[in-house]
């Protein structure tokens, strides 16, 4: 970054090489949406040009990039509040026309019993992939950050701007909501282990 801001413009293919599909990673993981989960990364890439004369090497340029796309995500989650809750009589895939498609209801009540371990795997991923989403928004970010991501606890809390020990405590709490929304599941991922 510093090599960029300072002049050569190669640095910066450098640094979007390295960091894009991270970054997008985190992006897709927050806003759960492909579209604008691209978008967000072009965005946080042009923050980055934007602000590269003011870029100060005080923390790592990663906890700067995420800090970036993670504001970006929570502006985006913010905007959207209000069109997220989705009908349970509305398809379960968007992009299904049919008339007799699968709604969000059915897919919900579904409780087949034996079923292959591909199956089993792909219905606890879609459990678990409900439950962070269900997660409030500072404790899913955390998660992200720490679990998805593999950041440390001291640059989580660079990144989100609080405390090191208010990042720990959400992680704690995010871990005993995902714990109790996926309690009911435990056989079903003991089944597909």
């Amino acid at each position: 970054m510093l090599r960029y801001r300072g002049g050569e413009v190669r640095a910066f293919e450098v640094l979007l090489t390295r960091h894009r599909k991270p970054v997008y990673n985190f992006i897709l993981r927050f806003v759960m949406d492909p579209a604008l989960a691209e978008d967000l990364l072009q965005e946080t890439f042009l923050r980055v040009i934007k602000g590269s004369e003011s870029y100060e090497r005080q923390a790592k340029f990663t906890t700067w990039l995420y800090t970036i796309a993670r504001n970006l995500c929570v502006d985006a989650s913010r905007r959207a509040k209000h069109r997220r809750a989705a009908s349970l009589d509305a398809p379960s895939d968007p992009h299904a026309d049919e008339e007799g498609a699968p709604t969000l209801l059915d897919r919900t009540a579904d409780q087949k019993g034996a079923v292959d371990r591909s199956v089993i795997g792909k219905q606890l991923g879609e459990r678990i992939k409900l439950a962070v989403e269900a997660l409030v928004e500072e404790q899913r970010e955390v998660f992200i950050l720490r679990e998805v991501m593999d950041l440390p606890f001291k640059e989580i809390a660079e990144i989100v701007g609080c405390p090191e020990n208010t990042v720990k405590s959400r992680m704690r709490y995010a871990l005993e909501k995902l714990r109790e929304a996926l309690d009911e599941y435990r056989d079903l991922a003991q089944a597909a282990q």
